[in-house]
């Protein structure tokens, strides 16, 4: 893989035989940055609309009373320097132990008179200490646990020790010859000791998508990337066991999501090329892929979606002859970048080019029912998810549909062995992340944009076709794009769902609490930091996890709540530009508190 960079080299002894292909490819450049240009420019234009919006929405909340314990003279915050972080260090023995370090040596007399005489061992006494490597986040202990984190346009991805506070190992896709590789989306199997081996599967970005942030770069051509990597930690550093993609040909960047079970499967999902494909864990081998095509009822960009149309799902298999799939790097991608959160309407005004945008639908991640019995696949510009049958090779069975004037289901219509087709009058808002209750009984999305809510399915019944929308979470200022609910994860017994609740950038994120049993807002942790991302929870139930990114270039780090009290009480430093988290779980069980049943 090559990248392009925009400074000028100098190839000596030789010139450009073809001129005509030069020019070509000069012009074919200059065309691709005006894309982005204008892409930028629009960017810029929504955020400048989106901030004097949200405004209006930070006016109107200041207008309402305080809650009572905010006037309250003399209550502290909760948070403050001594509290924020407080962690001891020392060095680190390969496999995990604690390090032994010389932190004291006493002189003596008799010392300073060998020194004096010359070099030789020391007779007096030596003070050896064992440093104690735990850490505190406001005065308690967080746990034995490893928090997984892709770094995205860092190109890849680091553990870091919740006990410790310590990175215990990274990996760089750069040093392994991917020139693109946008770290972004992973899920972790189980382990018993993870401080001693793991191992966790990481989908990368390529293309355009490293140009869509407003970044200065040199890049004009970005490497394709695309890549699926499995990786393992040994207890010392991580290792590339495989990359995926070039054993499959299936290149696909967004949501991972192993099979809760039995952990011997995982979904990897790519929203621009709309394809879900399901990988065995021991042999790559492909069990199912299927593709999401759009077909709409106007001919126009503008209302492809909202006049509605045809959702065409189709089982898609490897060539006869080489046995791979012909999809790696951009190959088979409908726009030349994905869409960010909220970038559903790029799509509709064309401000997004590609291929073929009108025939995208924007399936970028498959989720797992806790008993692995079913998988969900979400359709952002449908504003639904298709429940596919796991004991039936993934055959899709049900249309949920998560608008709130909308029918709970549209019918899924078999084709034939290999095609279904799902029939739209009309689709009135995108939806984006989606996720299961820990019980199975409850399923939730985002729907974005045009209705700013959490929609809730009652998922109990065994038949998805009887599946029900009974709920819609929303505060009643959220008007307009923001504030946006995100990512989710539900406290263990299921009693609470935390989402990430966006503000544009660089306004600061924060955290809403939804008790459950009315699907009622119980409280919002405003002013964390800005972009925040997938939520996770440690499995004793105690601490929830939620990394900031600053949207690749701002403030970052990883915000630690208090499950019980559902209050922030540090922040973790952590640089990077994360999209993604997950606890390495330590028994299968913990698979359902995972990003696999929740995005």
């Amino acid at each position: 893989m090559t990248q392009d960079l925009g400074g000028s080299r100098d190839i000596s002894g030789s010139k450009c035989a073809d001129e005509t292909n030069s020019t070509d490819a000069s012009t074919a450049s200059e065309t691709a940055l005006s894309e982005i240009d204008r892409f930028l420019k629009r960017k810029s234009e929504m955020t400048a609309q989106d901030h004097a919006e949200f405004q209006a929405y930070l006016e109107a909340k200041s207008l309402q009373k305080p809650m009572e314990e905010e006037t309250k003279q003399g209550v502290s915050s909760g948070v403050n320097r001594r509290n924020m972080l407080a962690a001891s260090v020392g060095a680190v023995a390969a496999g995990g132990a604690l390090g032994m370090t010389y932190t004291t040596i006493k002189n003596s007399p008799a010392l300073a008179q060998q020194s004096a005489a010359g070099a030789q061992a020391q007779q007096g006494q030596i003070i050896r200490e064992m440093t104690d490597s735990s850490a505190e986040v406001g005065g308690r202990s967080l746990g034995k646990w490893i928090l997984l984190l892709p770094t995205k346009l860092g190109g890849g991805t680091y553990a870091i020790d919740l006990n410790s506070n310590r990175v215990l190992a990274s990996i760089w896709y750069w040093t392994y010859g991917d020139f693109s590789p946008i770290s972004h989306h992973l899920c972790a199997f189980p382990s018993a000791d993870p401080y001693h081996s793991f191992e966790f599967v990481n989908s990368t970005q390529g293309g355009k998508n490293s140009l869509i942030y407003g970044i200065p770069t040199r890049t004009k051509n970005p490497a394709p990337g695309f890549n699926i990597y499995r990786v393992r930690y040994d207890g010392a550093q991580m290792e590339l066991l495989e990359n995926v993609s070039e054993t499959t040909g299936l290149g696909l960047g967004v949501h991972v999501t192993i099979n809760p079970k039995d952990a011997q499967s995982y979904f990897v999902t790519d929203g621009q090329k709309d394809i879900a494909a399901c990988f065995d864990r021991n042999t790559s081998k492909v069990r199912a892929a299927l593709k999401f095509d759009w077909s709409s009822n106007s001919s126009g960009m503008s209302d492809c979606w909202q006049k509605g149309g045809v959702l065409k799902i189709s089982k898609i298999y490897p060539d006869g002859t080489t046995g791979k799939y012909d999809y790696l790097g951009t190959k088979g991608q409908k726009i030349e970048w994905e869409m960010v959160p909220m970038g559903e309407l790029y799509v509709e005004e064309g401000t997004i080019p590609g291929d073929s945008p009108h025939t995208l639908s924007g399936a970028d991640g498959t989720i797992w029912h806790p008993s692995g019995r079913w998988a969900a696949t979400v359709v952002r510009l449908c504003g639904g998810v298709v429940i596919l049958d796991a004991n039936a090779n993934f055959d899709p069975v049900a249309f949920l549909q998560f608008n709130k004037n909308s029918p709970s289901q549209y019918a899924v219509a078999k084709i034939d062995k290999d095609h279904w087709e799902v029939k739209f009058d009309s689709i009135f808002s995108p939806g984006h992340e989606i996720g299961f209750s820990p019980d199975g009984k409850f399923l939730c999305m985002m729907n974005n944009l045009r209705e700013n809510n959490c929609g809730v399915f009652d998922s109990s019944d065994p038949d998805p076709t009887k599946w029900k929308k009974i709920a819609h979470v929303e505060d009643p200022l959220w008007v307009g794009k923001y504030p946006n609910p995100f990512h989710m994860v539900f406290s263990l017994d299921g009693s609470k769902l935390y989402l990430s609740v966006l503000h544009p950038s660089p306004a600061a994120s924060g955290v809403m609490v939804v008790d459950t049993a009315s699907w009622t807002i119980k409280k919002e942790i405003q002013g964390i930091g800005p972009d925040l991302q997938t939520l996770a929870i440690t499995y004793d139930g105690k601490y929830i996890l939620a990394p900031f990114s600053g949207f690749q270039r701002l403030s970052s780090g990883i915000a630690v709540i208090d499950a019980e009290k559902d209050e922030l009480i540090g922040i973790l430093p952590s640089s990077g530009g994360h999209h993604d988290s997950v606890i390495i779980p330590t028994e299968l069980e913990h698979m359902k508190h995972t990003r696999s049943c929740t995005l």
